[in-house]
């Protein structure tokens, strides 16, 4: 055979290669659906809290496997109603996702809504949880929780919290700090934990229950002074502060917990598809360590394990809400 035979066989060959591999890498692109459209993650909270910081590392996880730009989208407000009720009418298609988080498990025994919270969603996965920490102004003269609960108890109503919304997961632990330690503090409520923080450092409180991360600056530059943590251990990022329950309110624990969610009616190849993403970030090393670096622990659940989850924990927040009676 001639080379000119051999080249012109050689080309067939490769086209019909190019021609079985084009169907399957075009359905493989539409499986996915994420190789160009922006995509929209909602944070039901304003930006520099616990909330946003893990949707800002899962965001540009999945901007870069993607290549496409994912859109951190802030919506504080109304305990988060505000941004749940955008994710619920935004379209099914898989371009618009829910970073949720505890606080929004509140939200049906607070409010009125227009729709089902457990059905309004699919499940995609739960990433991580993380630690409170009771914190004080650098002006308020206590050095320790008892200290605090003391001087709460000599002029009941004197010191200040700051809560993040009603029904928001920091003012809940508040509620149930209080509750549990027989103290009398006043809640002066914001709309989510990053303004809760700057009015604490402003001074116009005296103390707070907040996500690590979005304190730790904070205590290392001596603004602010950290009391206990709130779980059942010691955090790894404060490992020389004593827990709440350690402190002289036996049985205390509560942390936070954050997860993506996605429309009601989203493709369900989509929904895998980000699992699988999101699985891999959280078992990646560089991913594992944003996350530990921002302050949380890792508590991966997939798709059936995260929906159940979440139903118990609505119903476990109900029967805390009924016990306590917060304020509306």
């Amino acid at each position: 055979m001639s080379a000119r035979a051999l080249l012109v066989v050689r080309a067939r060959a490769l086209l019909v290669v190019l021609a079985v591999l084009a169907p399957i890498a075009a359905a493989a692109a539409t499986a996915e659906g994420y190789t160009a459209r922006p995509l929209r993650l909602i944070v039901p909270t304003a930006p520099g809290g616990s909330t946003d910081i893990v949707a800002r590392i899962a965001g540009a996880y999945l901007a870069e496997r993607f290549g496409a730009q994912v859109v951190i989208d802030n919506r504080p407000g109304a305990g988060g109603a505000i941004g749940v009720d955008a994710a619920v009418r935004a379209p099914a298609d898989g371009q618009t996702l829910l970073l949720v988080s505890g606080s929004q498990m509140t939200l049906p025994v607070l409010r009125t809504l227009p729709y089902d919270l457990a059905k309004a969603f699919a499940p995609i996965a739960k990433l991580a949880s993380v630690h409170l920490a009771l914190v004080v102004h650098s002006g308020l003269e206590v050095n320790s929780l008892q200290d605090l609960i003391v001087a709460a108890k000599r002029k009941p109503g004197a010191i200040n919290f700051s809560g993040a919304g009603p029904g928001a997961h920091v003012t809940m632990a508040t509620e149930l700090f209080k509750s549990m330690a027989r103290i009398d503090v006043v809640i002066v409520e914001y709309k989510s934990g990053g303004p809760a923080v700057i009015g604490l450092l402003g001074g116009e409180t005296q103390a707070m229950l907040a996500t690590i991360p979005s304190v730790l600056p904070h205590v290392k530059a001596h603004k602010l002074r950290v009391l206990a943590t709130s779980g059942p251990s010691r955090s790894h990022m404060l490992p020389d502060a004593p827990t709440i329950a350690q402190s002289g309110v036996p049985g205390y624990a509560m942390v936070q917990w954050h997860g993506i969610v996605a429309p009601t009616g989203t493709p369900q190849r989509k929904i895998e598809h980000l699992h699988a993403e999101l699985k891999a970030m959280v078992g990646s090393d560089d991913g594992a360590r944003k996350l530990v670096a921002a302050g949380t622990d890792l508590d991966f659940l997939g798709l059936a394990e995260f929906g159940s989850f979440m139903r118990r924990e609505m119903d476990l927040w109900a029967q805390l809400i009924r016990d306590l009676k917060p304020r509306p």
